[in-house]
């Protein structure tokens, strides 16, 4: 049974922004080539441990980044966390790309690269191990982050799905 997403307030969190990657791409027409940038950009609140993506298409870098920033804040997802880290380890795919986050001791860190950390930080993840798989592609690879983080579970879901209490997990 799918259960129902509800979405979440930009408004009430104090978003940070992230630029992930900027890239220079052209349209071939007929009178030559024309020139846009397009940005991936993630925001969150390391607070509240919610964090979102997006990407912005335009003319100039500052308003492709303006428009990654507001489809990011369309997006907003709430992570499961225990204290400073993630509560299991989960695998996440997207197209080519794959990304295994395993949750870490206090004193370890964000151990991630390029785009899997600009998640990470965001979301307010403080100890955790990455691993990505695959395609180095960051589009793929944050979906492929978002994608592992929706699937963290915490304890009372798993419990009640098990029919136990929280004690005897």
């Amino acid at each position: 049974m799918p259960t129902v997403k509800k979405k979440l307030d930009a408004g009430q969190y104090q978003l940070k922004d992230q630029v992930v990657s900027i890239n220079r791409v052209t349209k071939v027409v007929k009178g030559g080539k024309n020139l846009s940038f397009a940005a991936l950009v993630v925001v969150g609140d390391p607070s509240s441990a919610v964090v979102g993506y997006g990407s912005g298409k335009a003319k100039e870098v500052p308003q492709a980044i303006r428009k990654g920033i507001e489809a990011a804040k369309k997006n907003l997802l709430r992570v499961n966390l225990t204290q400073t880290s993630i509560p299991h380890q989960v695998l996440g795919r997207y197209g080519a790309g794959m990304v295994m986050l395993k949750p870490a001791p206090e004193g370890t860190g964000v151990i991630a690269g390029g785009a899997v950390r600009a998640v990470m930080t965001s979301a307010g993840i403080q100890n955790v191990l990455t691993k990505s798989i695959g395609t180095t592609n960051p589009h793929n690879v944050i979906k492929a982050t978002f994608n592992a983080l929706s699937r963290l579970r915490d304890r009372k879901d798993v419990a009640s799905a098990r029919g136990k209490t929280v004690e005897e997990l």
